[in-house]
């Protein structure tokens, strides 16, 4: 098959799965109004492959000339590694700041699942991870990535007899000669909804007596056994937003997803019990995931940029040396940020096989735009003013008795009409949204989890460093 058509997906998405939102079990997610939104949002790594603009982005052809997505090719090279950046960032443009996440995280997880399974050695998940990578390839699969647990007491331990139940992190309670039966939850779970399947992984790292809770596995969504409870998405244009025919909303939701006593087939098992292995896999996946995060973030940033000149410009500011200072620290953000993104993809390393981001250069970039993004936030609002929280709505604007009075009060600059203004303020609004701030912080792991990882991949220079400075200092030769 190779690649499938933004419809075949949508189709493949009618297939008995468990799902609710609101307190409603939905019978059909994309008849869903709010789950139809994040769908259309998904699909556009599907219409991606035939646009002539994004095909050879989108597109890669292995050797047997089948034609598959570039994100389920093995990177092995810089170049694999700055195409896979190019395509998660024009992604993101296109769908206006909300990248499609059909592939590109799945992406992180087979790629982390492979190069665990190598540097484990172990024949069995090495020819299991590759047959599964194969399968995404073959059948173009939406794929979500199931990794943040429920955690419960966040002090201990997911085997710890202290903690309420022992389901907080998703474990193996039973296994056969068929498979296993697995129980739990992960939660924050983007996409999943609306994917074909799942991959699991564990979310930190294990010990001997948590050997039931290092496992990964991948299971189609609509497994028996398995519920998702979604978090409310936007569907359209909200009450203050101007319609914009060409740009239709885009948006994502987050599932609750839970395990009770789930059935996997071995052959879709890549690790069972192997808990010196759970932590290396959560690194090897977040060094590709913090990399995608980097990548799809440079468009919003992007925006800022714009939205920041445009409404210095709107409200006849421009002109002030501290309003062109706080826009310079925008532009510096946003060209620090690409700058990381892609020196990780220039000077990258290679794990179990596979060219892998810099993990020290990709944890600087997700940590420098995660701990600075509110700052430029504030940027945004100050250039932006009260407005940003008290303008009239559109359909205020609309009214014959009120437009007059909105049109002549709420003008800013001579020549830029007040509906430019109002929309420019929707834009704002809708990309700075509080659920944005909050992914910022808590997507693709904390702040002090990005920081333990550059020290410890810095660690080796650090010392080579020390010696030089004691060198210098006269303490050795």
């Amino acid at each position: 098959m190779g690649l499938k058509t933004a419809q075949e997906y949508k189709e493949s998405l009618r297939d008995g799965r468990t799902v609710y939102i609101c307190g409603e079990r939905v019978a059909d997610v994309y008849a869903h109004p709010m789950l139809k939104t994040c769908i259309e949002t998904a699909a556009l790594d599907y219409e991606m492959t035939v646009m002539p603009e994004y095909r050879d982005l989108a597109v890669i052809t292995l050797e047997t000339g089948e034609p598959i997505s570039r994100y389920y090719h093995q990177p092995q090279n810089a170049e694999d590694l700055l195409k896979r950046h190019e395509l998660m960032v024009a992604a993101t443009r296109l769908g206006g700041g909300a990248i499609p996440f059909t592939h590109d995280i799945a992406s992180d997880t087979i790629n982390a699942i492979n190069i665990t399974a190598n540097l484990m050695g172990k024949k069995e998940y090495v020819e299991r991870a590759e047959a599964y990578r194969r399968y995404l390839q073959q059948h173009d699969l939406a794929v979500a990535a199931a990794v943040t647990d429920a955690k419960g007491d966040r002090s201990l331990r997911p085997s710890s007899p202290q903690q309420t139940h022992p389901d907080y992190y998703v474990r193996v309670v039973d296994r056969n000669q068929d498979g296993i039966i697995v129980r739990g939850a992960k939660a924050h779970i983007t996409g999943a909804a609306y994917f074909n399947e799942m991959l699991v992984i564990p979310s930190r790292n294990m010990t001997q007596e948590d050997a039931d809770y290092a496992v990964a596995f991948a299971i189609p969504v609509n497994t028996r056994g398995l519920t998702q409870v979604c978090h409310p998405s936007k569907t359209a244009f909200g009450p203050y937003e101007f319609p914009v025919t060409d740009r239709p909303v885009r948006w994502h939701t987050d599932s609750l997803i839970i395990f009770d006593d789930v059935f996997v087939p071995w052959e879709r098992v890549f690790l069972c019990g192997e808990w010196q292995f759970a932590m290396p896999l959560v690194y090897n996946f977040a060094y590709f995931h913090r990399h995608t995060a980097a990548s799809y973030r440079i468009p919003i940033s992007e925006m800022m940029v714009g939205m920041a000149q445009a409404m210095a410009e709107y409200n006849g500011i421009i002109r002030m040396s501290h309003v062109r200072e706080k826009i310079t620290d925008l532009v510096i953000y946003l060209n620090m940020l690409k700058s990381l993104s892609r020196s990780a993809c220039v000077d990258y390393v290679v794990h179990g096989g596979f060219a892998t981001p810099n993990p020290t250069i990709t944890n600087m970039a997700k940590y420098y735009f995660a701990s600075n993004y509110h700052d430029c936030v504030k940027i945004v609002q100050d250039m932006a003013g009260g407005l940003l929280s008290t303008a009239p709505t559109y359909k205020d604007y609309q009214n014959p008795e009120l437009h007059q009075f909105i049109d002549k009060y709420l003008g800013g600059k001579a020549g830029v009409p007040t509906e430019h203004r109002l929309r420019m303020l929707q834009l704002i609004r809708r990309i700075l949204d509080p659920e944005i701030e909050v992914l910022a912080v808590h997507g693709e792991g904390s702040f002090e989890a990005q920081r333990m990882t550059i020290y410890a991949e810095a660690l080796a220079d650090i010392q080579v460093f020390k010696q030089y400075a004691e060198r210098e200092a006269g303490i050795r030769t």
